[in-house]
């Protein structure tokens, strides 16, 4: 994996944790101040989801890639035995891959004649152009769960930052301002670092994450109201 692309992966492990913390714990915190408007309760709600999902998304991170790995050796296995069993006919895949490549006649005998003579490299044919996957980097698996849930519990903070501060209900408007502004330096600063419009990456990730925040505050609020007075 190339050092451009393992900074592209932890980036998108930081946004992804980081910003799946921030939105469930803002959405966590804006229920919990229409259903009980105390500071104590607020925090101690905040606080129980803010480890509560930091270590759900650290797990979730590391059996995905589990689940990857599995995938990737179970078809590994099975090219090699296709190789083994079924040499002709996987020769003549290979032979489909660089036709659709653009090889032709003699040069296309002669790139399959090549690869198919390497073992491994026919392999490492097989597993990246016909089935489109890489390698799993096993060591990467636990950093992968640790940045995913560490990026989490900062996201999760962020919201509950007003409200050891400041009174009650001047935190609500602050968490809310706060929580924005940190998505919108989230979305600016991915957009630099992927070489896209940093911008329009700042605004949509503050528009999605604020939009389904306010979405879990109003289902809260009235699941609030329909079991709290019935209708």
């Amino acid at each position: 994996m190339s050092e451009k692309h393992k900074a592209g992966s932890q980036i998108r492990d930081l946004i992804l944790g980081g910003q799946d913390g921030l939105v469930n714990v803002l959405g966590v915190v804006l229920g919990a101040s229409a259903a009980a408007p105390d500071t104590r309760i607020i925090l101690s709600i905040g606080l129980a989801a803010t480890f509560a999902e930091s270590l759900a998304m650290g797990a979730v991170a590391y059996t995905s890639f589990k689940a990857e790995k599995e995938h990737y050796e179970s078809e590994l296995a099975r090219e090699i035995q296709e190789m083994r069993d079924m040499p002709d006919e996987e020769k003549e895949e290979v032979r489909d891959i660089y036709r659709k490549k653009g090889f032709q006649g003699e040069l296309l005998e002669q790139v399959v004649a090549q690869i198919t003579s390497n073992q491994q490299v026919w392999l490492d044919v097989m597993m990246s152009d016909e089935l489109g996957l890489k390698p799993m980097d096993a060591a990467g698996v636990v950093k992968t769960a640790f940045s995913v849930g560490f990026s989490c519990m900062l996201g999760s903070l962020v919201p509950l930052v007003p409200y050891f501060f400041l009174p009650l209900k001047p935190s609500l408007a602050a968490s809310l301002g706060f929580s924005a502004l940190v998505l919108f330096a989230m979305g600016f600063y991915k957009g630099k670092v992927t070489v896209g419009n940093c911008w329009r990456s700042a605004l949509e990730l503050t528009l999605i994450g604020i939009a389904a925040a306010l979405a879990g505050y109003v289902i809260s609020l009235a699941m609030t109201r329909l079991f709290l007075t019935g209708h």
